[in-house]
Parts: structure tokens; C-alpha cells; sequence
């Protein structure tokens, strides 16, 4: 019967058990320094959801949703990882059979698993280190930077793979046995190495304890350097946020406690927070899909993390010395009072180790974390500090300061004042919900919608749509306030909370139940933030609630645009809120034609510049993220730029202004193309 005779030409191998401890003791070591580490942040509650979690690491981790979105690096990473860790199981089928007495190595298990699924294992975890190395060091492309470790844990992989192969034909080589075809890359080995010979068996020999001598290496190895995220990546994944995803954390600004508010220094970071850096790959997705750092601005997404992390090594251990005092004695308190060990306590994250600069050229886009495989979270991180920039410090953007008066004022960052809220709707016969609260929407047309100009045109089509299907809506005409999205997003968590509990107060009296609106920011910030205030409405974007009406019947095409049309996905109604179906059905329906795809597109889409608050503030450095977004949409040929948000409508509208293509090729929201098809 087909077997393998475990530890065969091996003499004295129980001293690899001796190697085993020593090499699981640095281990554990190293995972429990940095677990200290993490241990610095402020406590947050990720618990609860197991099963979710657990999909989560099953998707992601062992499926490799996330990496294998580009084809390259993903098919590549999926053969290490799963290379491997089908060879680490066939070593613990080996220890179990060795020494617990186990019989697993025979018959069609040991054909089949043991000898073919091995060698394919491994000979997948070669080819997968091949292509990291050319990748690397040949195509080398701009996102990876090369560290010493990088190359070392390649090579190390790769010895071991290889010498496990070397030692198999050896074996192969020496004993000969029918069944040896069904180990192919060996059996190919032994037959380079020749007839059975006395120094095969030493070579043999001497090879197993260097194989092994690296095995354990790289096991101890494995916590101190890039390594780590084998284990780090899949519970970062567990812990990832399950809170919606345009969802920040409330602050508590009723806390008499806290010295200060946001995130100054990198203690003041959630546990999570530390955790996602040490998780960081460096693989770079990030970098490629940031708008801020594609347009050369300061910010690029990786650098942040790195940055953290950075900043959490040279700081974690002089605060973990310095609660030390009083258990570890009067050494740990002469080592925190030391001058040089004071300054790093008291070092700030903030204009050391992360600049104002890419603090404040965040667009919120989400980008970064869509693309992330291992989950990290970067613009929560960014918010935080904004926060502390602008409610402890009052250090902030001149213009920044200009909405914040406009939206304390007068309840939008325009500064119109308030009482013209509900100018727009005048002549078009629109409910007010303070003369007639009985409607079975509300819609919300925005500062956007009742301020702005070009978007007053999208709140009318709004209006008509609704009106000729017959919907019994209304509007909270100069009772309306700022959603608070861009307050928030700038850090002025005062403001924003301010905002929300005057709306809630308001929809509340009135009984509101439904809200439709056409803007993304006012969409995610009514449905996702609210409810942390009591604010719990059911809220449609527009984009889902025409397609209703249409598909229902209560709204029919009758003459389609038939034009060009090219979409642009609005970072808050896709990326944050996976809205990406609804916008392309109703365009083709009310447009008459295919949408046209730019290269960017869904997950992908790159962001019109002014999510994050930055509608309000100059882009001094860098090209313009507007421009860049353009030249995107004129790539497709359209004769209109199609978007369903108020803040990219005015960006790619500025944008074809600037190249000077206004009259050929239109900006339109969606509701404006199917107010012109009914």
C-alpha cells in the first residue's frame, strides 16, 4: 500500500520539539509586544456579530475578495497564501502521525493529498514568490517601496520551499517506490540527482536540520516583520467596523472629563486604530486610488498609516516604561523621568509625524478603505485629527471658518440667509409641512438644492417629477437646516451635533416617517449618522425612489434623451452607500441608450474633489481634482456628464467651464435627463 515512512533517514528528531518551544516562545513574544502596543489606544467595543465577522475572514482572508481584484498581485498572493497553508497542513498531518500515533500517510490520502496536493502546494507557493520578486525588483511598480525585510521574507519563503523539495527528491532519490510519480516535482528531482548513492542520504541529512533550522527561524521570525500580517490581516478583518460605512463615531461633548477632543497624539487613537497599522501591508491600493495624492497633493493614504505606525513604535514604549513605575521599580521611574524619555511622551502626532497639509486635502472619498484588502480604516483616522485641529486647538482653514459662520448663521455653508430657504418652491405649489403636515414623503432638497443656483434646477425637476406621479410630498421650507454633513466631515463635531438635534426636533413635530433626497451627503448623513441621535427615518435617494416610480408605472418614458451619456458615481451614494444599480437603470431608461463606463467607474470612481468639506476650500497645491475627474468623463465622448449629486454636478460642471466644452457637452443630474423623457 502506498505510504511514507515519516522521519526516515532522521536520527534524535524529537529535538526539533526543544527548537519548536524556543522558536514559538520569540513567537508569542513578539505578538504580545505588540498587543501591548495596541493597548495603549482608547478602548473601543468591537464586539458582537461573530458570524459576520467570521464571513468577513472567510471572504477576504481565505477567498482573497479584496486582493484578487487586480489580477497580478491577487493571483499571485492567492498562490502564497494558499501554497502554504496547505503545506503547514501537511506538516501537522506529519507531527500527528510521528508522534500521536496517527495513521493518515497511506493509501489514496497519501497519493492523493500527501504526495500530488503537496507538490502542487508548494510548487504554487514558488511560482507565487516568483512573481513577487519580478514584480518588485523588476517591474517594481510605484506604489511598493523596497525595505530590507521585504527581500528577506521572500528569500526565506522561498529556501524553504525549495529545500523541502531538494529533501523530498532525496528521499525519492534513495528509496524508490512505485508510488513516487504521484510526487512530481521530487520524483522530477530525483531523477536529476541519479541512482541511489551513500551521499544522498548524508546530503539528505544535513539538509533536513538546515530546513528545519529555517522553518523555526521563520516562525520566530514572523511577529517582527512584514510577516506579521499573516495573523494581523485576518483579525483585522474580524474587528473591521460593522457601523454603516458613512457612519463616524459620535463624540461625547457632554464629557466634563476629556481635556481635549479628536486625536492630537497617537495614545489618543482607539486600540482599533493602532491595530490597523501594525495590519498595514504596504501593498499601496491605497496610494493608487487616493485623488489627493494621484493629483500631488500631500496626503497619500499609505504614508499616513506608515506614519502611525511609525509614531506608535517610538512612543509605545517609552508610555508602556512609564506606567511601569511602582511595579518594576525605581529603574522604570529614573528611565520616565529622563529628559529624552519626557520628549517622547509628549510628543504630538500632529505636526511631527502627520502634516496640517495632509490632514486637511482629505476629500473623505473612501477610496482608500474600498480598495484596502486587510480593511485598514484611514479617513476615520483623518477626521479624528480634524476634530482635534478644530474644537481644541481653533486651527483650521480660513474658508473652513466662513461655513462654519454661514452654517451657525443661517443654516447652510452658502450664507444665504435662512428665510430664502423655500424661495425656489414658490410658484411650483409645494407643501409646506408648517401650513399642511399630511405627506407621505418629505423630500429634502439640501443647502444645494434651495441655494445654489444650477441645483435649483434639480430640486424644480424634482418637484415636477414628483408632482406628475401624483406623490403627496412635501418640503420643511425655512425650518430646513444644513444636514450637517460638511461640519462633520471638517472636524467641527459641535456644529454638525448642533445641526442634527434642531432637524430631528423639527422632522419629529412633524411626524416625518420618509425622506427622499437628491443629494448623496445629505442621503448618508439622514440615514447613517442620525439614528446616533434619535433621527430614525427611513431615507431614499432619489435616484432609487425614480426608479420606483418608474418601474412602477407612475412615471413613463415617453421620449427618451437618446444621447451620449457618461456616469459619474458620487463617492457618497456608491462607495459609501453601494447605490450603484438604480442611477444606471434609470439613465437607461429615460436616456434611450447604453451608459458610457469611465475608466473609473463603480467601486473604482474617482472623486469630483468637494466630499469631505472641501466644496468650501481652495485647492492651492497640485492639479485639480475636478479637472482630473473631467478629462476622465470627455475620455468616453459624451455629449452629457450625468451625475446624481449636487456637489459633483458643480465640480464637473466648473470642469467643462475650464476646458471650455460647456456648450458641447452638458452636466445634468439624473432627474433632470428623466424630467425631459417624461
Amino acid at each position: 500500500m502506498p505510504h511514507r515512512e515519516v522521519y526516515w533517514n532522521i536520527e534524535g528528531h524529537l529535538l526539533i520539539y526543544l527548537f519548536l518551544v524556543i522558536a514559538l516562545i520569540f513567537f508569542f513574544y513578539g505578538y504580545y509586544r505588540l498587543y501591548k502596543y495596541w493597548r495603549i489606544g482608547q478602548p473601543r467595543d468591537l464586539s458582537g456579530h461573530a458570524w459576520e465577522r467570521i464571513k468577513s475572514v472567510l471572504v477576504n482572508a481565505f477567498g482573497h475578495a479584496r486582493v484578487l481584484r487586480e489580477t497580478y498581485p491577487g493571483i499571485m498572493h492567492f498562490a502564497i497564501f494558499w501554497g502554504f497553508l496547505v503545506m503547514v497542513v501537511g506538516t501537522i498531518i506529519v507531527m500527528l502521525e510521528a508522534d500521536l500515533g496517527f495513521k493518515l500517510i497511506y493509501g489514496n490520502f497519501y497519493l492523493y493529498f500527501m504526495s500530488l496536493g503537496l507538490d502542487m502546494a508548494g510548487l504554487a507557493a514558488i511560482i507565487g514568490i516568483v512573481m513577487a520578486i519580478i514584480r518588485r525588483y523588476v517591474l517594481r511598480p510605484g506604489r511598493l517601496d523596497n525595505k530590507p525585510d521585504d527581500a528577506w521574507s521572500l528569500i526565506l519563503i522561498l529556501v524553504i520551499l525549495i529545500t523541502g523539495f531538494v529533501l523530498e527528491g532525496l528521499r525519492i532519490a534513495a528509496t524508490r517506490q512505485p508510488w513516487d510519480v504521484w510526487s512530481p516535482v521530487g520524483w522530477l528531482i530525483a531523477g536529476w540527482l541519479g541512482p541511489a548513492a551513500p551521499w544522498q542520504e548524508t546530503l539528505h541529512r544535513v539538509l533536513w536540520w538546515a530546513h528545519m533550522a529555517l522553518a523555526l527561524g521563520f516562525i520566530a521570525y514572523i511577529p517582527f516583520s512584514k510577516l506579521s500580517h499573516i495573523f494581523l490581516s485576518p483579525l483585522n478583518q474580524y474587528y473591521r467596523s460593522l457601523e454603516p460605512k458613512g457612519a463616524l463615531i459620535k463624540l461625547d461633548l457632554e464629557n466634563e472629563e476629556a481635556e481635549s477632543f479628536g486625536v492630537a497624539a497617537v495614545e489618543q487613537f482607539t486600540w482599533k486604530d493602532l491595530f490597523d497599522a501594525e495590519a498595514c501591508t504596504r501593498c499601496g491600493r491605497c496610494r493608487d486610488n487616493c485623488p489627493a495624492h494621484l493629483s500631488q497633493k500631500a496626503l497619500c493614504p499609505k504614508k499616513l498609516i506608515q506614519d502611525i505606525k511609525g509614531e506608535l513604535e517610538i512612543k509605545a514604549p517609552v508610555l508602556l516604561s512609564a506606567t511601569a513605575v511602582g511595579v518594576e521599580g525605581q529603574a522604570a521611574e529614573a528611565a520616565a523621568s529622563s529628559e529624552a524619555v519626557q520628549s517622547i511622551a509628549s510628543r504630538v502626532l500632529i505636526g511631527e509625524a502627520v502634516s496640517e497639509e495632509e490632514i486637511w486635502t482629505c476629500t473623505t472619498c473612501r477610496s482608500c478603505m474600498e480598495q484596502c484588502p486587510v480593511f485598514v480604516e484611514q479617513v476615520p483616522k483623518l477626521v479624528e485629527m480634524r476634530r482635534y485641529l478644530v474644537l481644541t486647538e481653533s486651527r483650521f482653514p480660513a474658508e473652513a471658518q466662513t461655513a462654519f459662520r454661514n452654517m451657525e448663521n443661517n443654516g447652510n455653508p452658502w450664507g444665504v440667509g435662512w428665510a430664502n430657504r423655500a424661495d425656489w418652491a414658490t410658484e411650483l405649489g409645494v407643501k409646506v409641512a408648517a401650513e399642511d403636515s399630511d405627506m407621505e414623503i418629505l423630500y429634502w432638497p439640501g443647502c444645494a438644492g434651495a441655494f445654489d443656483d444650477r441645483n435649483r434646477r434639480v430640486a424644480t425637476a424634482m418637484v415636477k417629477l414628483l408632482q406628475a406621479a401624483g406623490v403627496n410630498f412635501g418640503i420643511l421650507g425655512t425650518e430646513e437646516k444644513c444636514c450637517g454633513d460638511s461640519a462633520r466631515r471638517l472636524g467641527n463635531e459641535y456644529l454638525f451635533q448642533m445641526l442634527v438635534e434642531e432637524n430631528v426636533e423639527t422632522m419629529k413635530g412633524y411626524n416625518v416617517k420618509k425622506i427622499v433626497t437628491q443629494c448623496p451627503h445629505c442621503y448618508n448623513t439622514l440615514k447613517n449618522e442620525y439614528p446616533q441621535f434619535g433621527g430614525d427615518f427611513e431615507v431614499v435617494h432619489h435616484t432609487q425612489y425614480l426608479l420606483e416610480l418608474v418601474s412602477s408605472g407612475r412615471l413613463k418614458v415617453q421620449k427618451p434623451l437618446g444621447k451620449r451619456i457618461t456616469y459619474h458615481d458620487s463617492c457618497y451614494l456608491g462607495r459609501y452607500n453601494d447605490i450603484y444599480r438604480e442611477p444606471r437603470q434609470l439613465l437607461q431608461a429615460a436616456g434611450g441608450t447604453q451608459v458610457l463606463e469611465m475608466e473609473r467607474h463603480h467601486n473604482r470612481s474617482f472623486c469630483c474633489g468637494a466630499g469631505g468639506g472641501r466644496m468650501w476650500l481652495e485647492e492651492r497645491e497640485g492639479q485639480r481634482i475636478n479637472i482630473m475627474r473631467t478629462e476622465q468623463a470627455l475620455a468616453t465622448n459624451p455629449e452629457v456628464v450625468c451625475t446624481a449629486c449636487p456637489f459633483c454636478l458643480t465640480m464637473l460642471g466648473d470642469g467643462l467651464k475650464d476646458k471650455g466644452l460647456e456648450e458641447q457637452v452638458a452636466a445634468m443630474d439624473i432627474a433632470e435627463i428623466l424630467a425631459g423623457a417624461v
